[in-house]
């Protein structure tokens, strides 16, 4: 999808603001690489903000010196991805659009254009994803958008995929991946942003469920492209990022799934639950695996108080939610054992 739009006649005040939120945690050159190709971006009307979560690496401190035109916040702590979000979300209030990229996927020139132009040609659709390229292997792909499950799995849609096996043309997805994602900033406002009990991890599924459940829509922008590493700061299959997806998971689920869909995909879910704790417990993280299991049962007190709220302002139907979900018993499986 090429769109005929062009910024070039346009002045730069007369175009949607957009601001670009970066959450930092000791990103190193990474960050520095990040924010060298945000400066090289095409679109005229956007700023740059860096959360950082206590670095101790000296990154932010570069940064500010290299970019003295970005903007840049400090924690003071590491409040996690979903709070750092939130507090560029906060920061950015002059503009109508927010982009959120981490410092492990680096921005094509045109990537911010390509996402605009999508959003003022398809004004049906309030959120936006990336065509997400793998950083070792641009034939690779990393994603093109995230795919949920009836049963609350989730995974990217078109993961390790040829590049050529793409999608050319805008279409519907469930929703994005949030290393490189497009929001309308008044809808964020209207979900309050990014759950900040998840700390990291199954946030951007979260959020893009709860803002399905208020009629919201998500498209795939097969133009707007990034190069991601993924998980260069807390390492892919990590302790750290079983632990936090998989609590997040059950989360998501009993949080945002409509009492029907709840109640008839159950078992399914009961089944996920069961294998992922053999799996796992195969490949010797057994430890971690039951944690994450039990912390998340532990904190559904929470979660149910959470839900009955979202459930109470839900504007759709549970079969206009199923329509955008992935069926199929064995489909979560035959993609990881198949």
């Amino acid at each position: 999808m090429k769109s005929t739009l062009s910024f070039s006649k346009t002045p730069a005040d007369r175009l949607p603001r957009v601001a670009v939120i970066i959450v930092n945690f000791n990103g190193g050159e990474i960050l520095q690489k990040c924010l060298l190709l945000l400066r090289q971006q095409t679109y005229p009307s956007f700023r740059v903000i860096v959360v950082d979560n206590d670095s101790r690496d000296n990154s932010v401190e570069t940064a500010e010196r290299t970019f003295p035109e970005f903007s840049f916040i400090r924690a003071g702590y590491n409040s996690g991805f979903a709070a750092g979000n939130n507090i560029g979300f906060a920061a950015a209030q002059d503009c109508e659009w927010i982009a959120c990229l981490n410092p492990d996927a680096f921005a094509a020139p045109d990537w911010l254009s390509n996402l605009v132009k999508a959003s003022m040609a398809h004004p049906e659709f309030q959120f936006f994803g990336s065509l997400m390229q793998t950083g070792e292997d641009s034939t690779l792909l990393d994603g093109t958008g995230d795919v949920y499950h009836v049963s609350g799995a989730v995974w990217r849609k078109n993961f390790r995929a040829r590049r050529s096996q793409a999608g050319r043309e805008l279409m519907e997805i469930f929703g994005p991946c949030a290393a490189a994602s497009f929001y309308r900033r008044d809808i964020l406002a209207e979900v309050n942003g990014f759950d900040e009990n998840y700390f990291c991890y199954f946030e951007d599924v979260d959020l893009a469920f709860r803002l399905r459940l208020l009629g919201y829509r998500c498209a795939y922008v097969p133009d707007a492209i990034v190069d991601h590493i993924g998980s260069a700061i807390t390492g892919y299959k990590s302790d750290f990022a079983i632990y936090h997806g998989h609590r997040n998971l059950e989360w998501t689920f009993f949080k945002n799934m409509p009492p029907l869909l709840l109640w008839f995909y159950l078992p399914q879910h009961l089944l996920l639950v069961l294998v992922t704790l053999i799996a796992y417990s195969l490949y010797g993280k057994g430890r971690v695996i039951f944690k994450a299991k039990r912390d998340a049962l532990l904190g559904l007190p929470v979660i149910l108080r959470q839900r009955t709220h979202l459930q109470h302002d839900r504007k759709v139907s549970s079969s206009s939610l199923r329509a955008v979900m992935a069926h199929g018993l064995f489909l979560p499986y035959r993609r990881h054992f198949g």
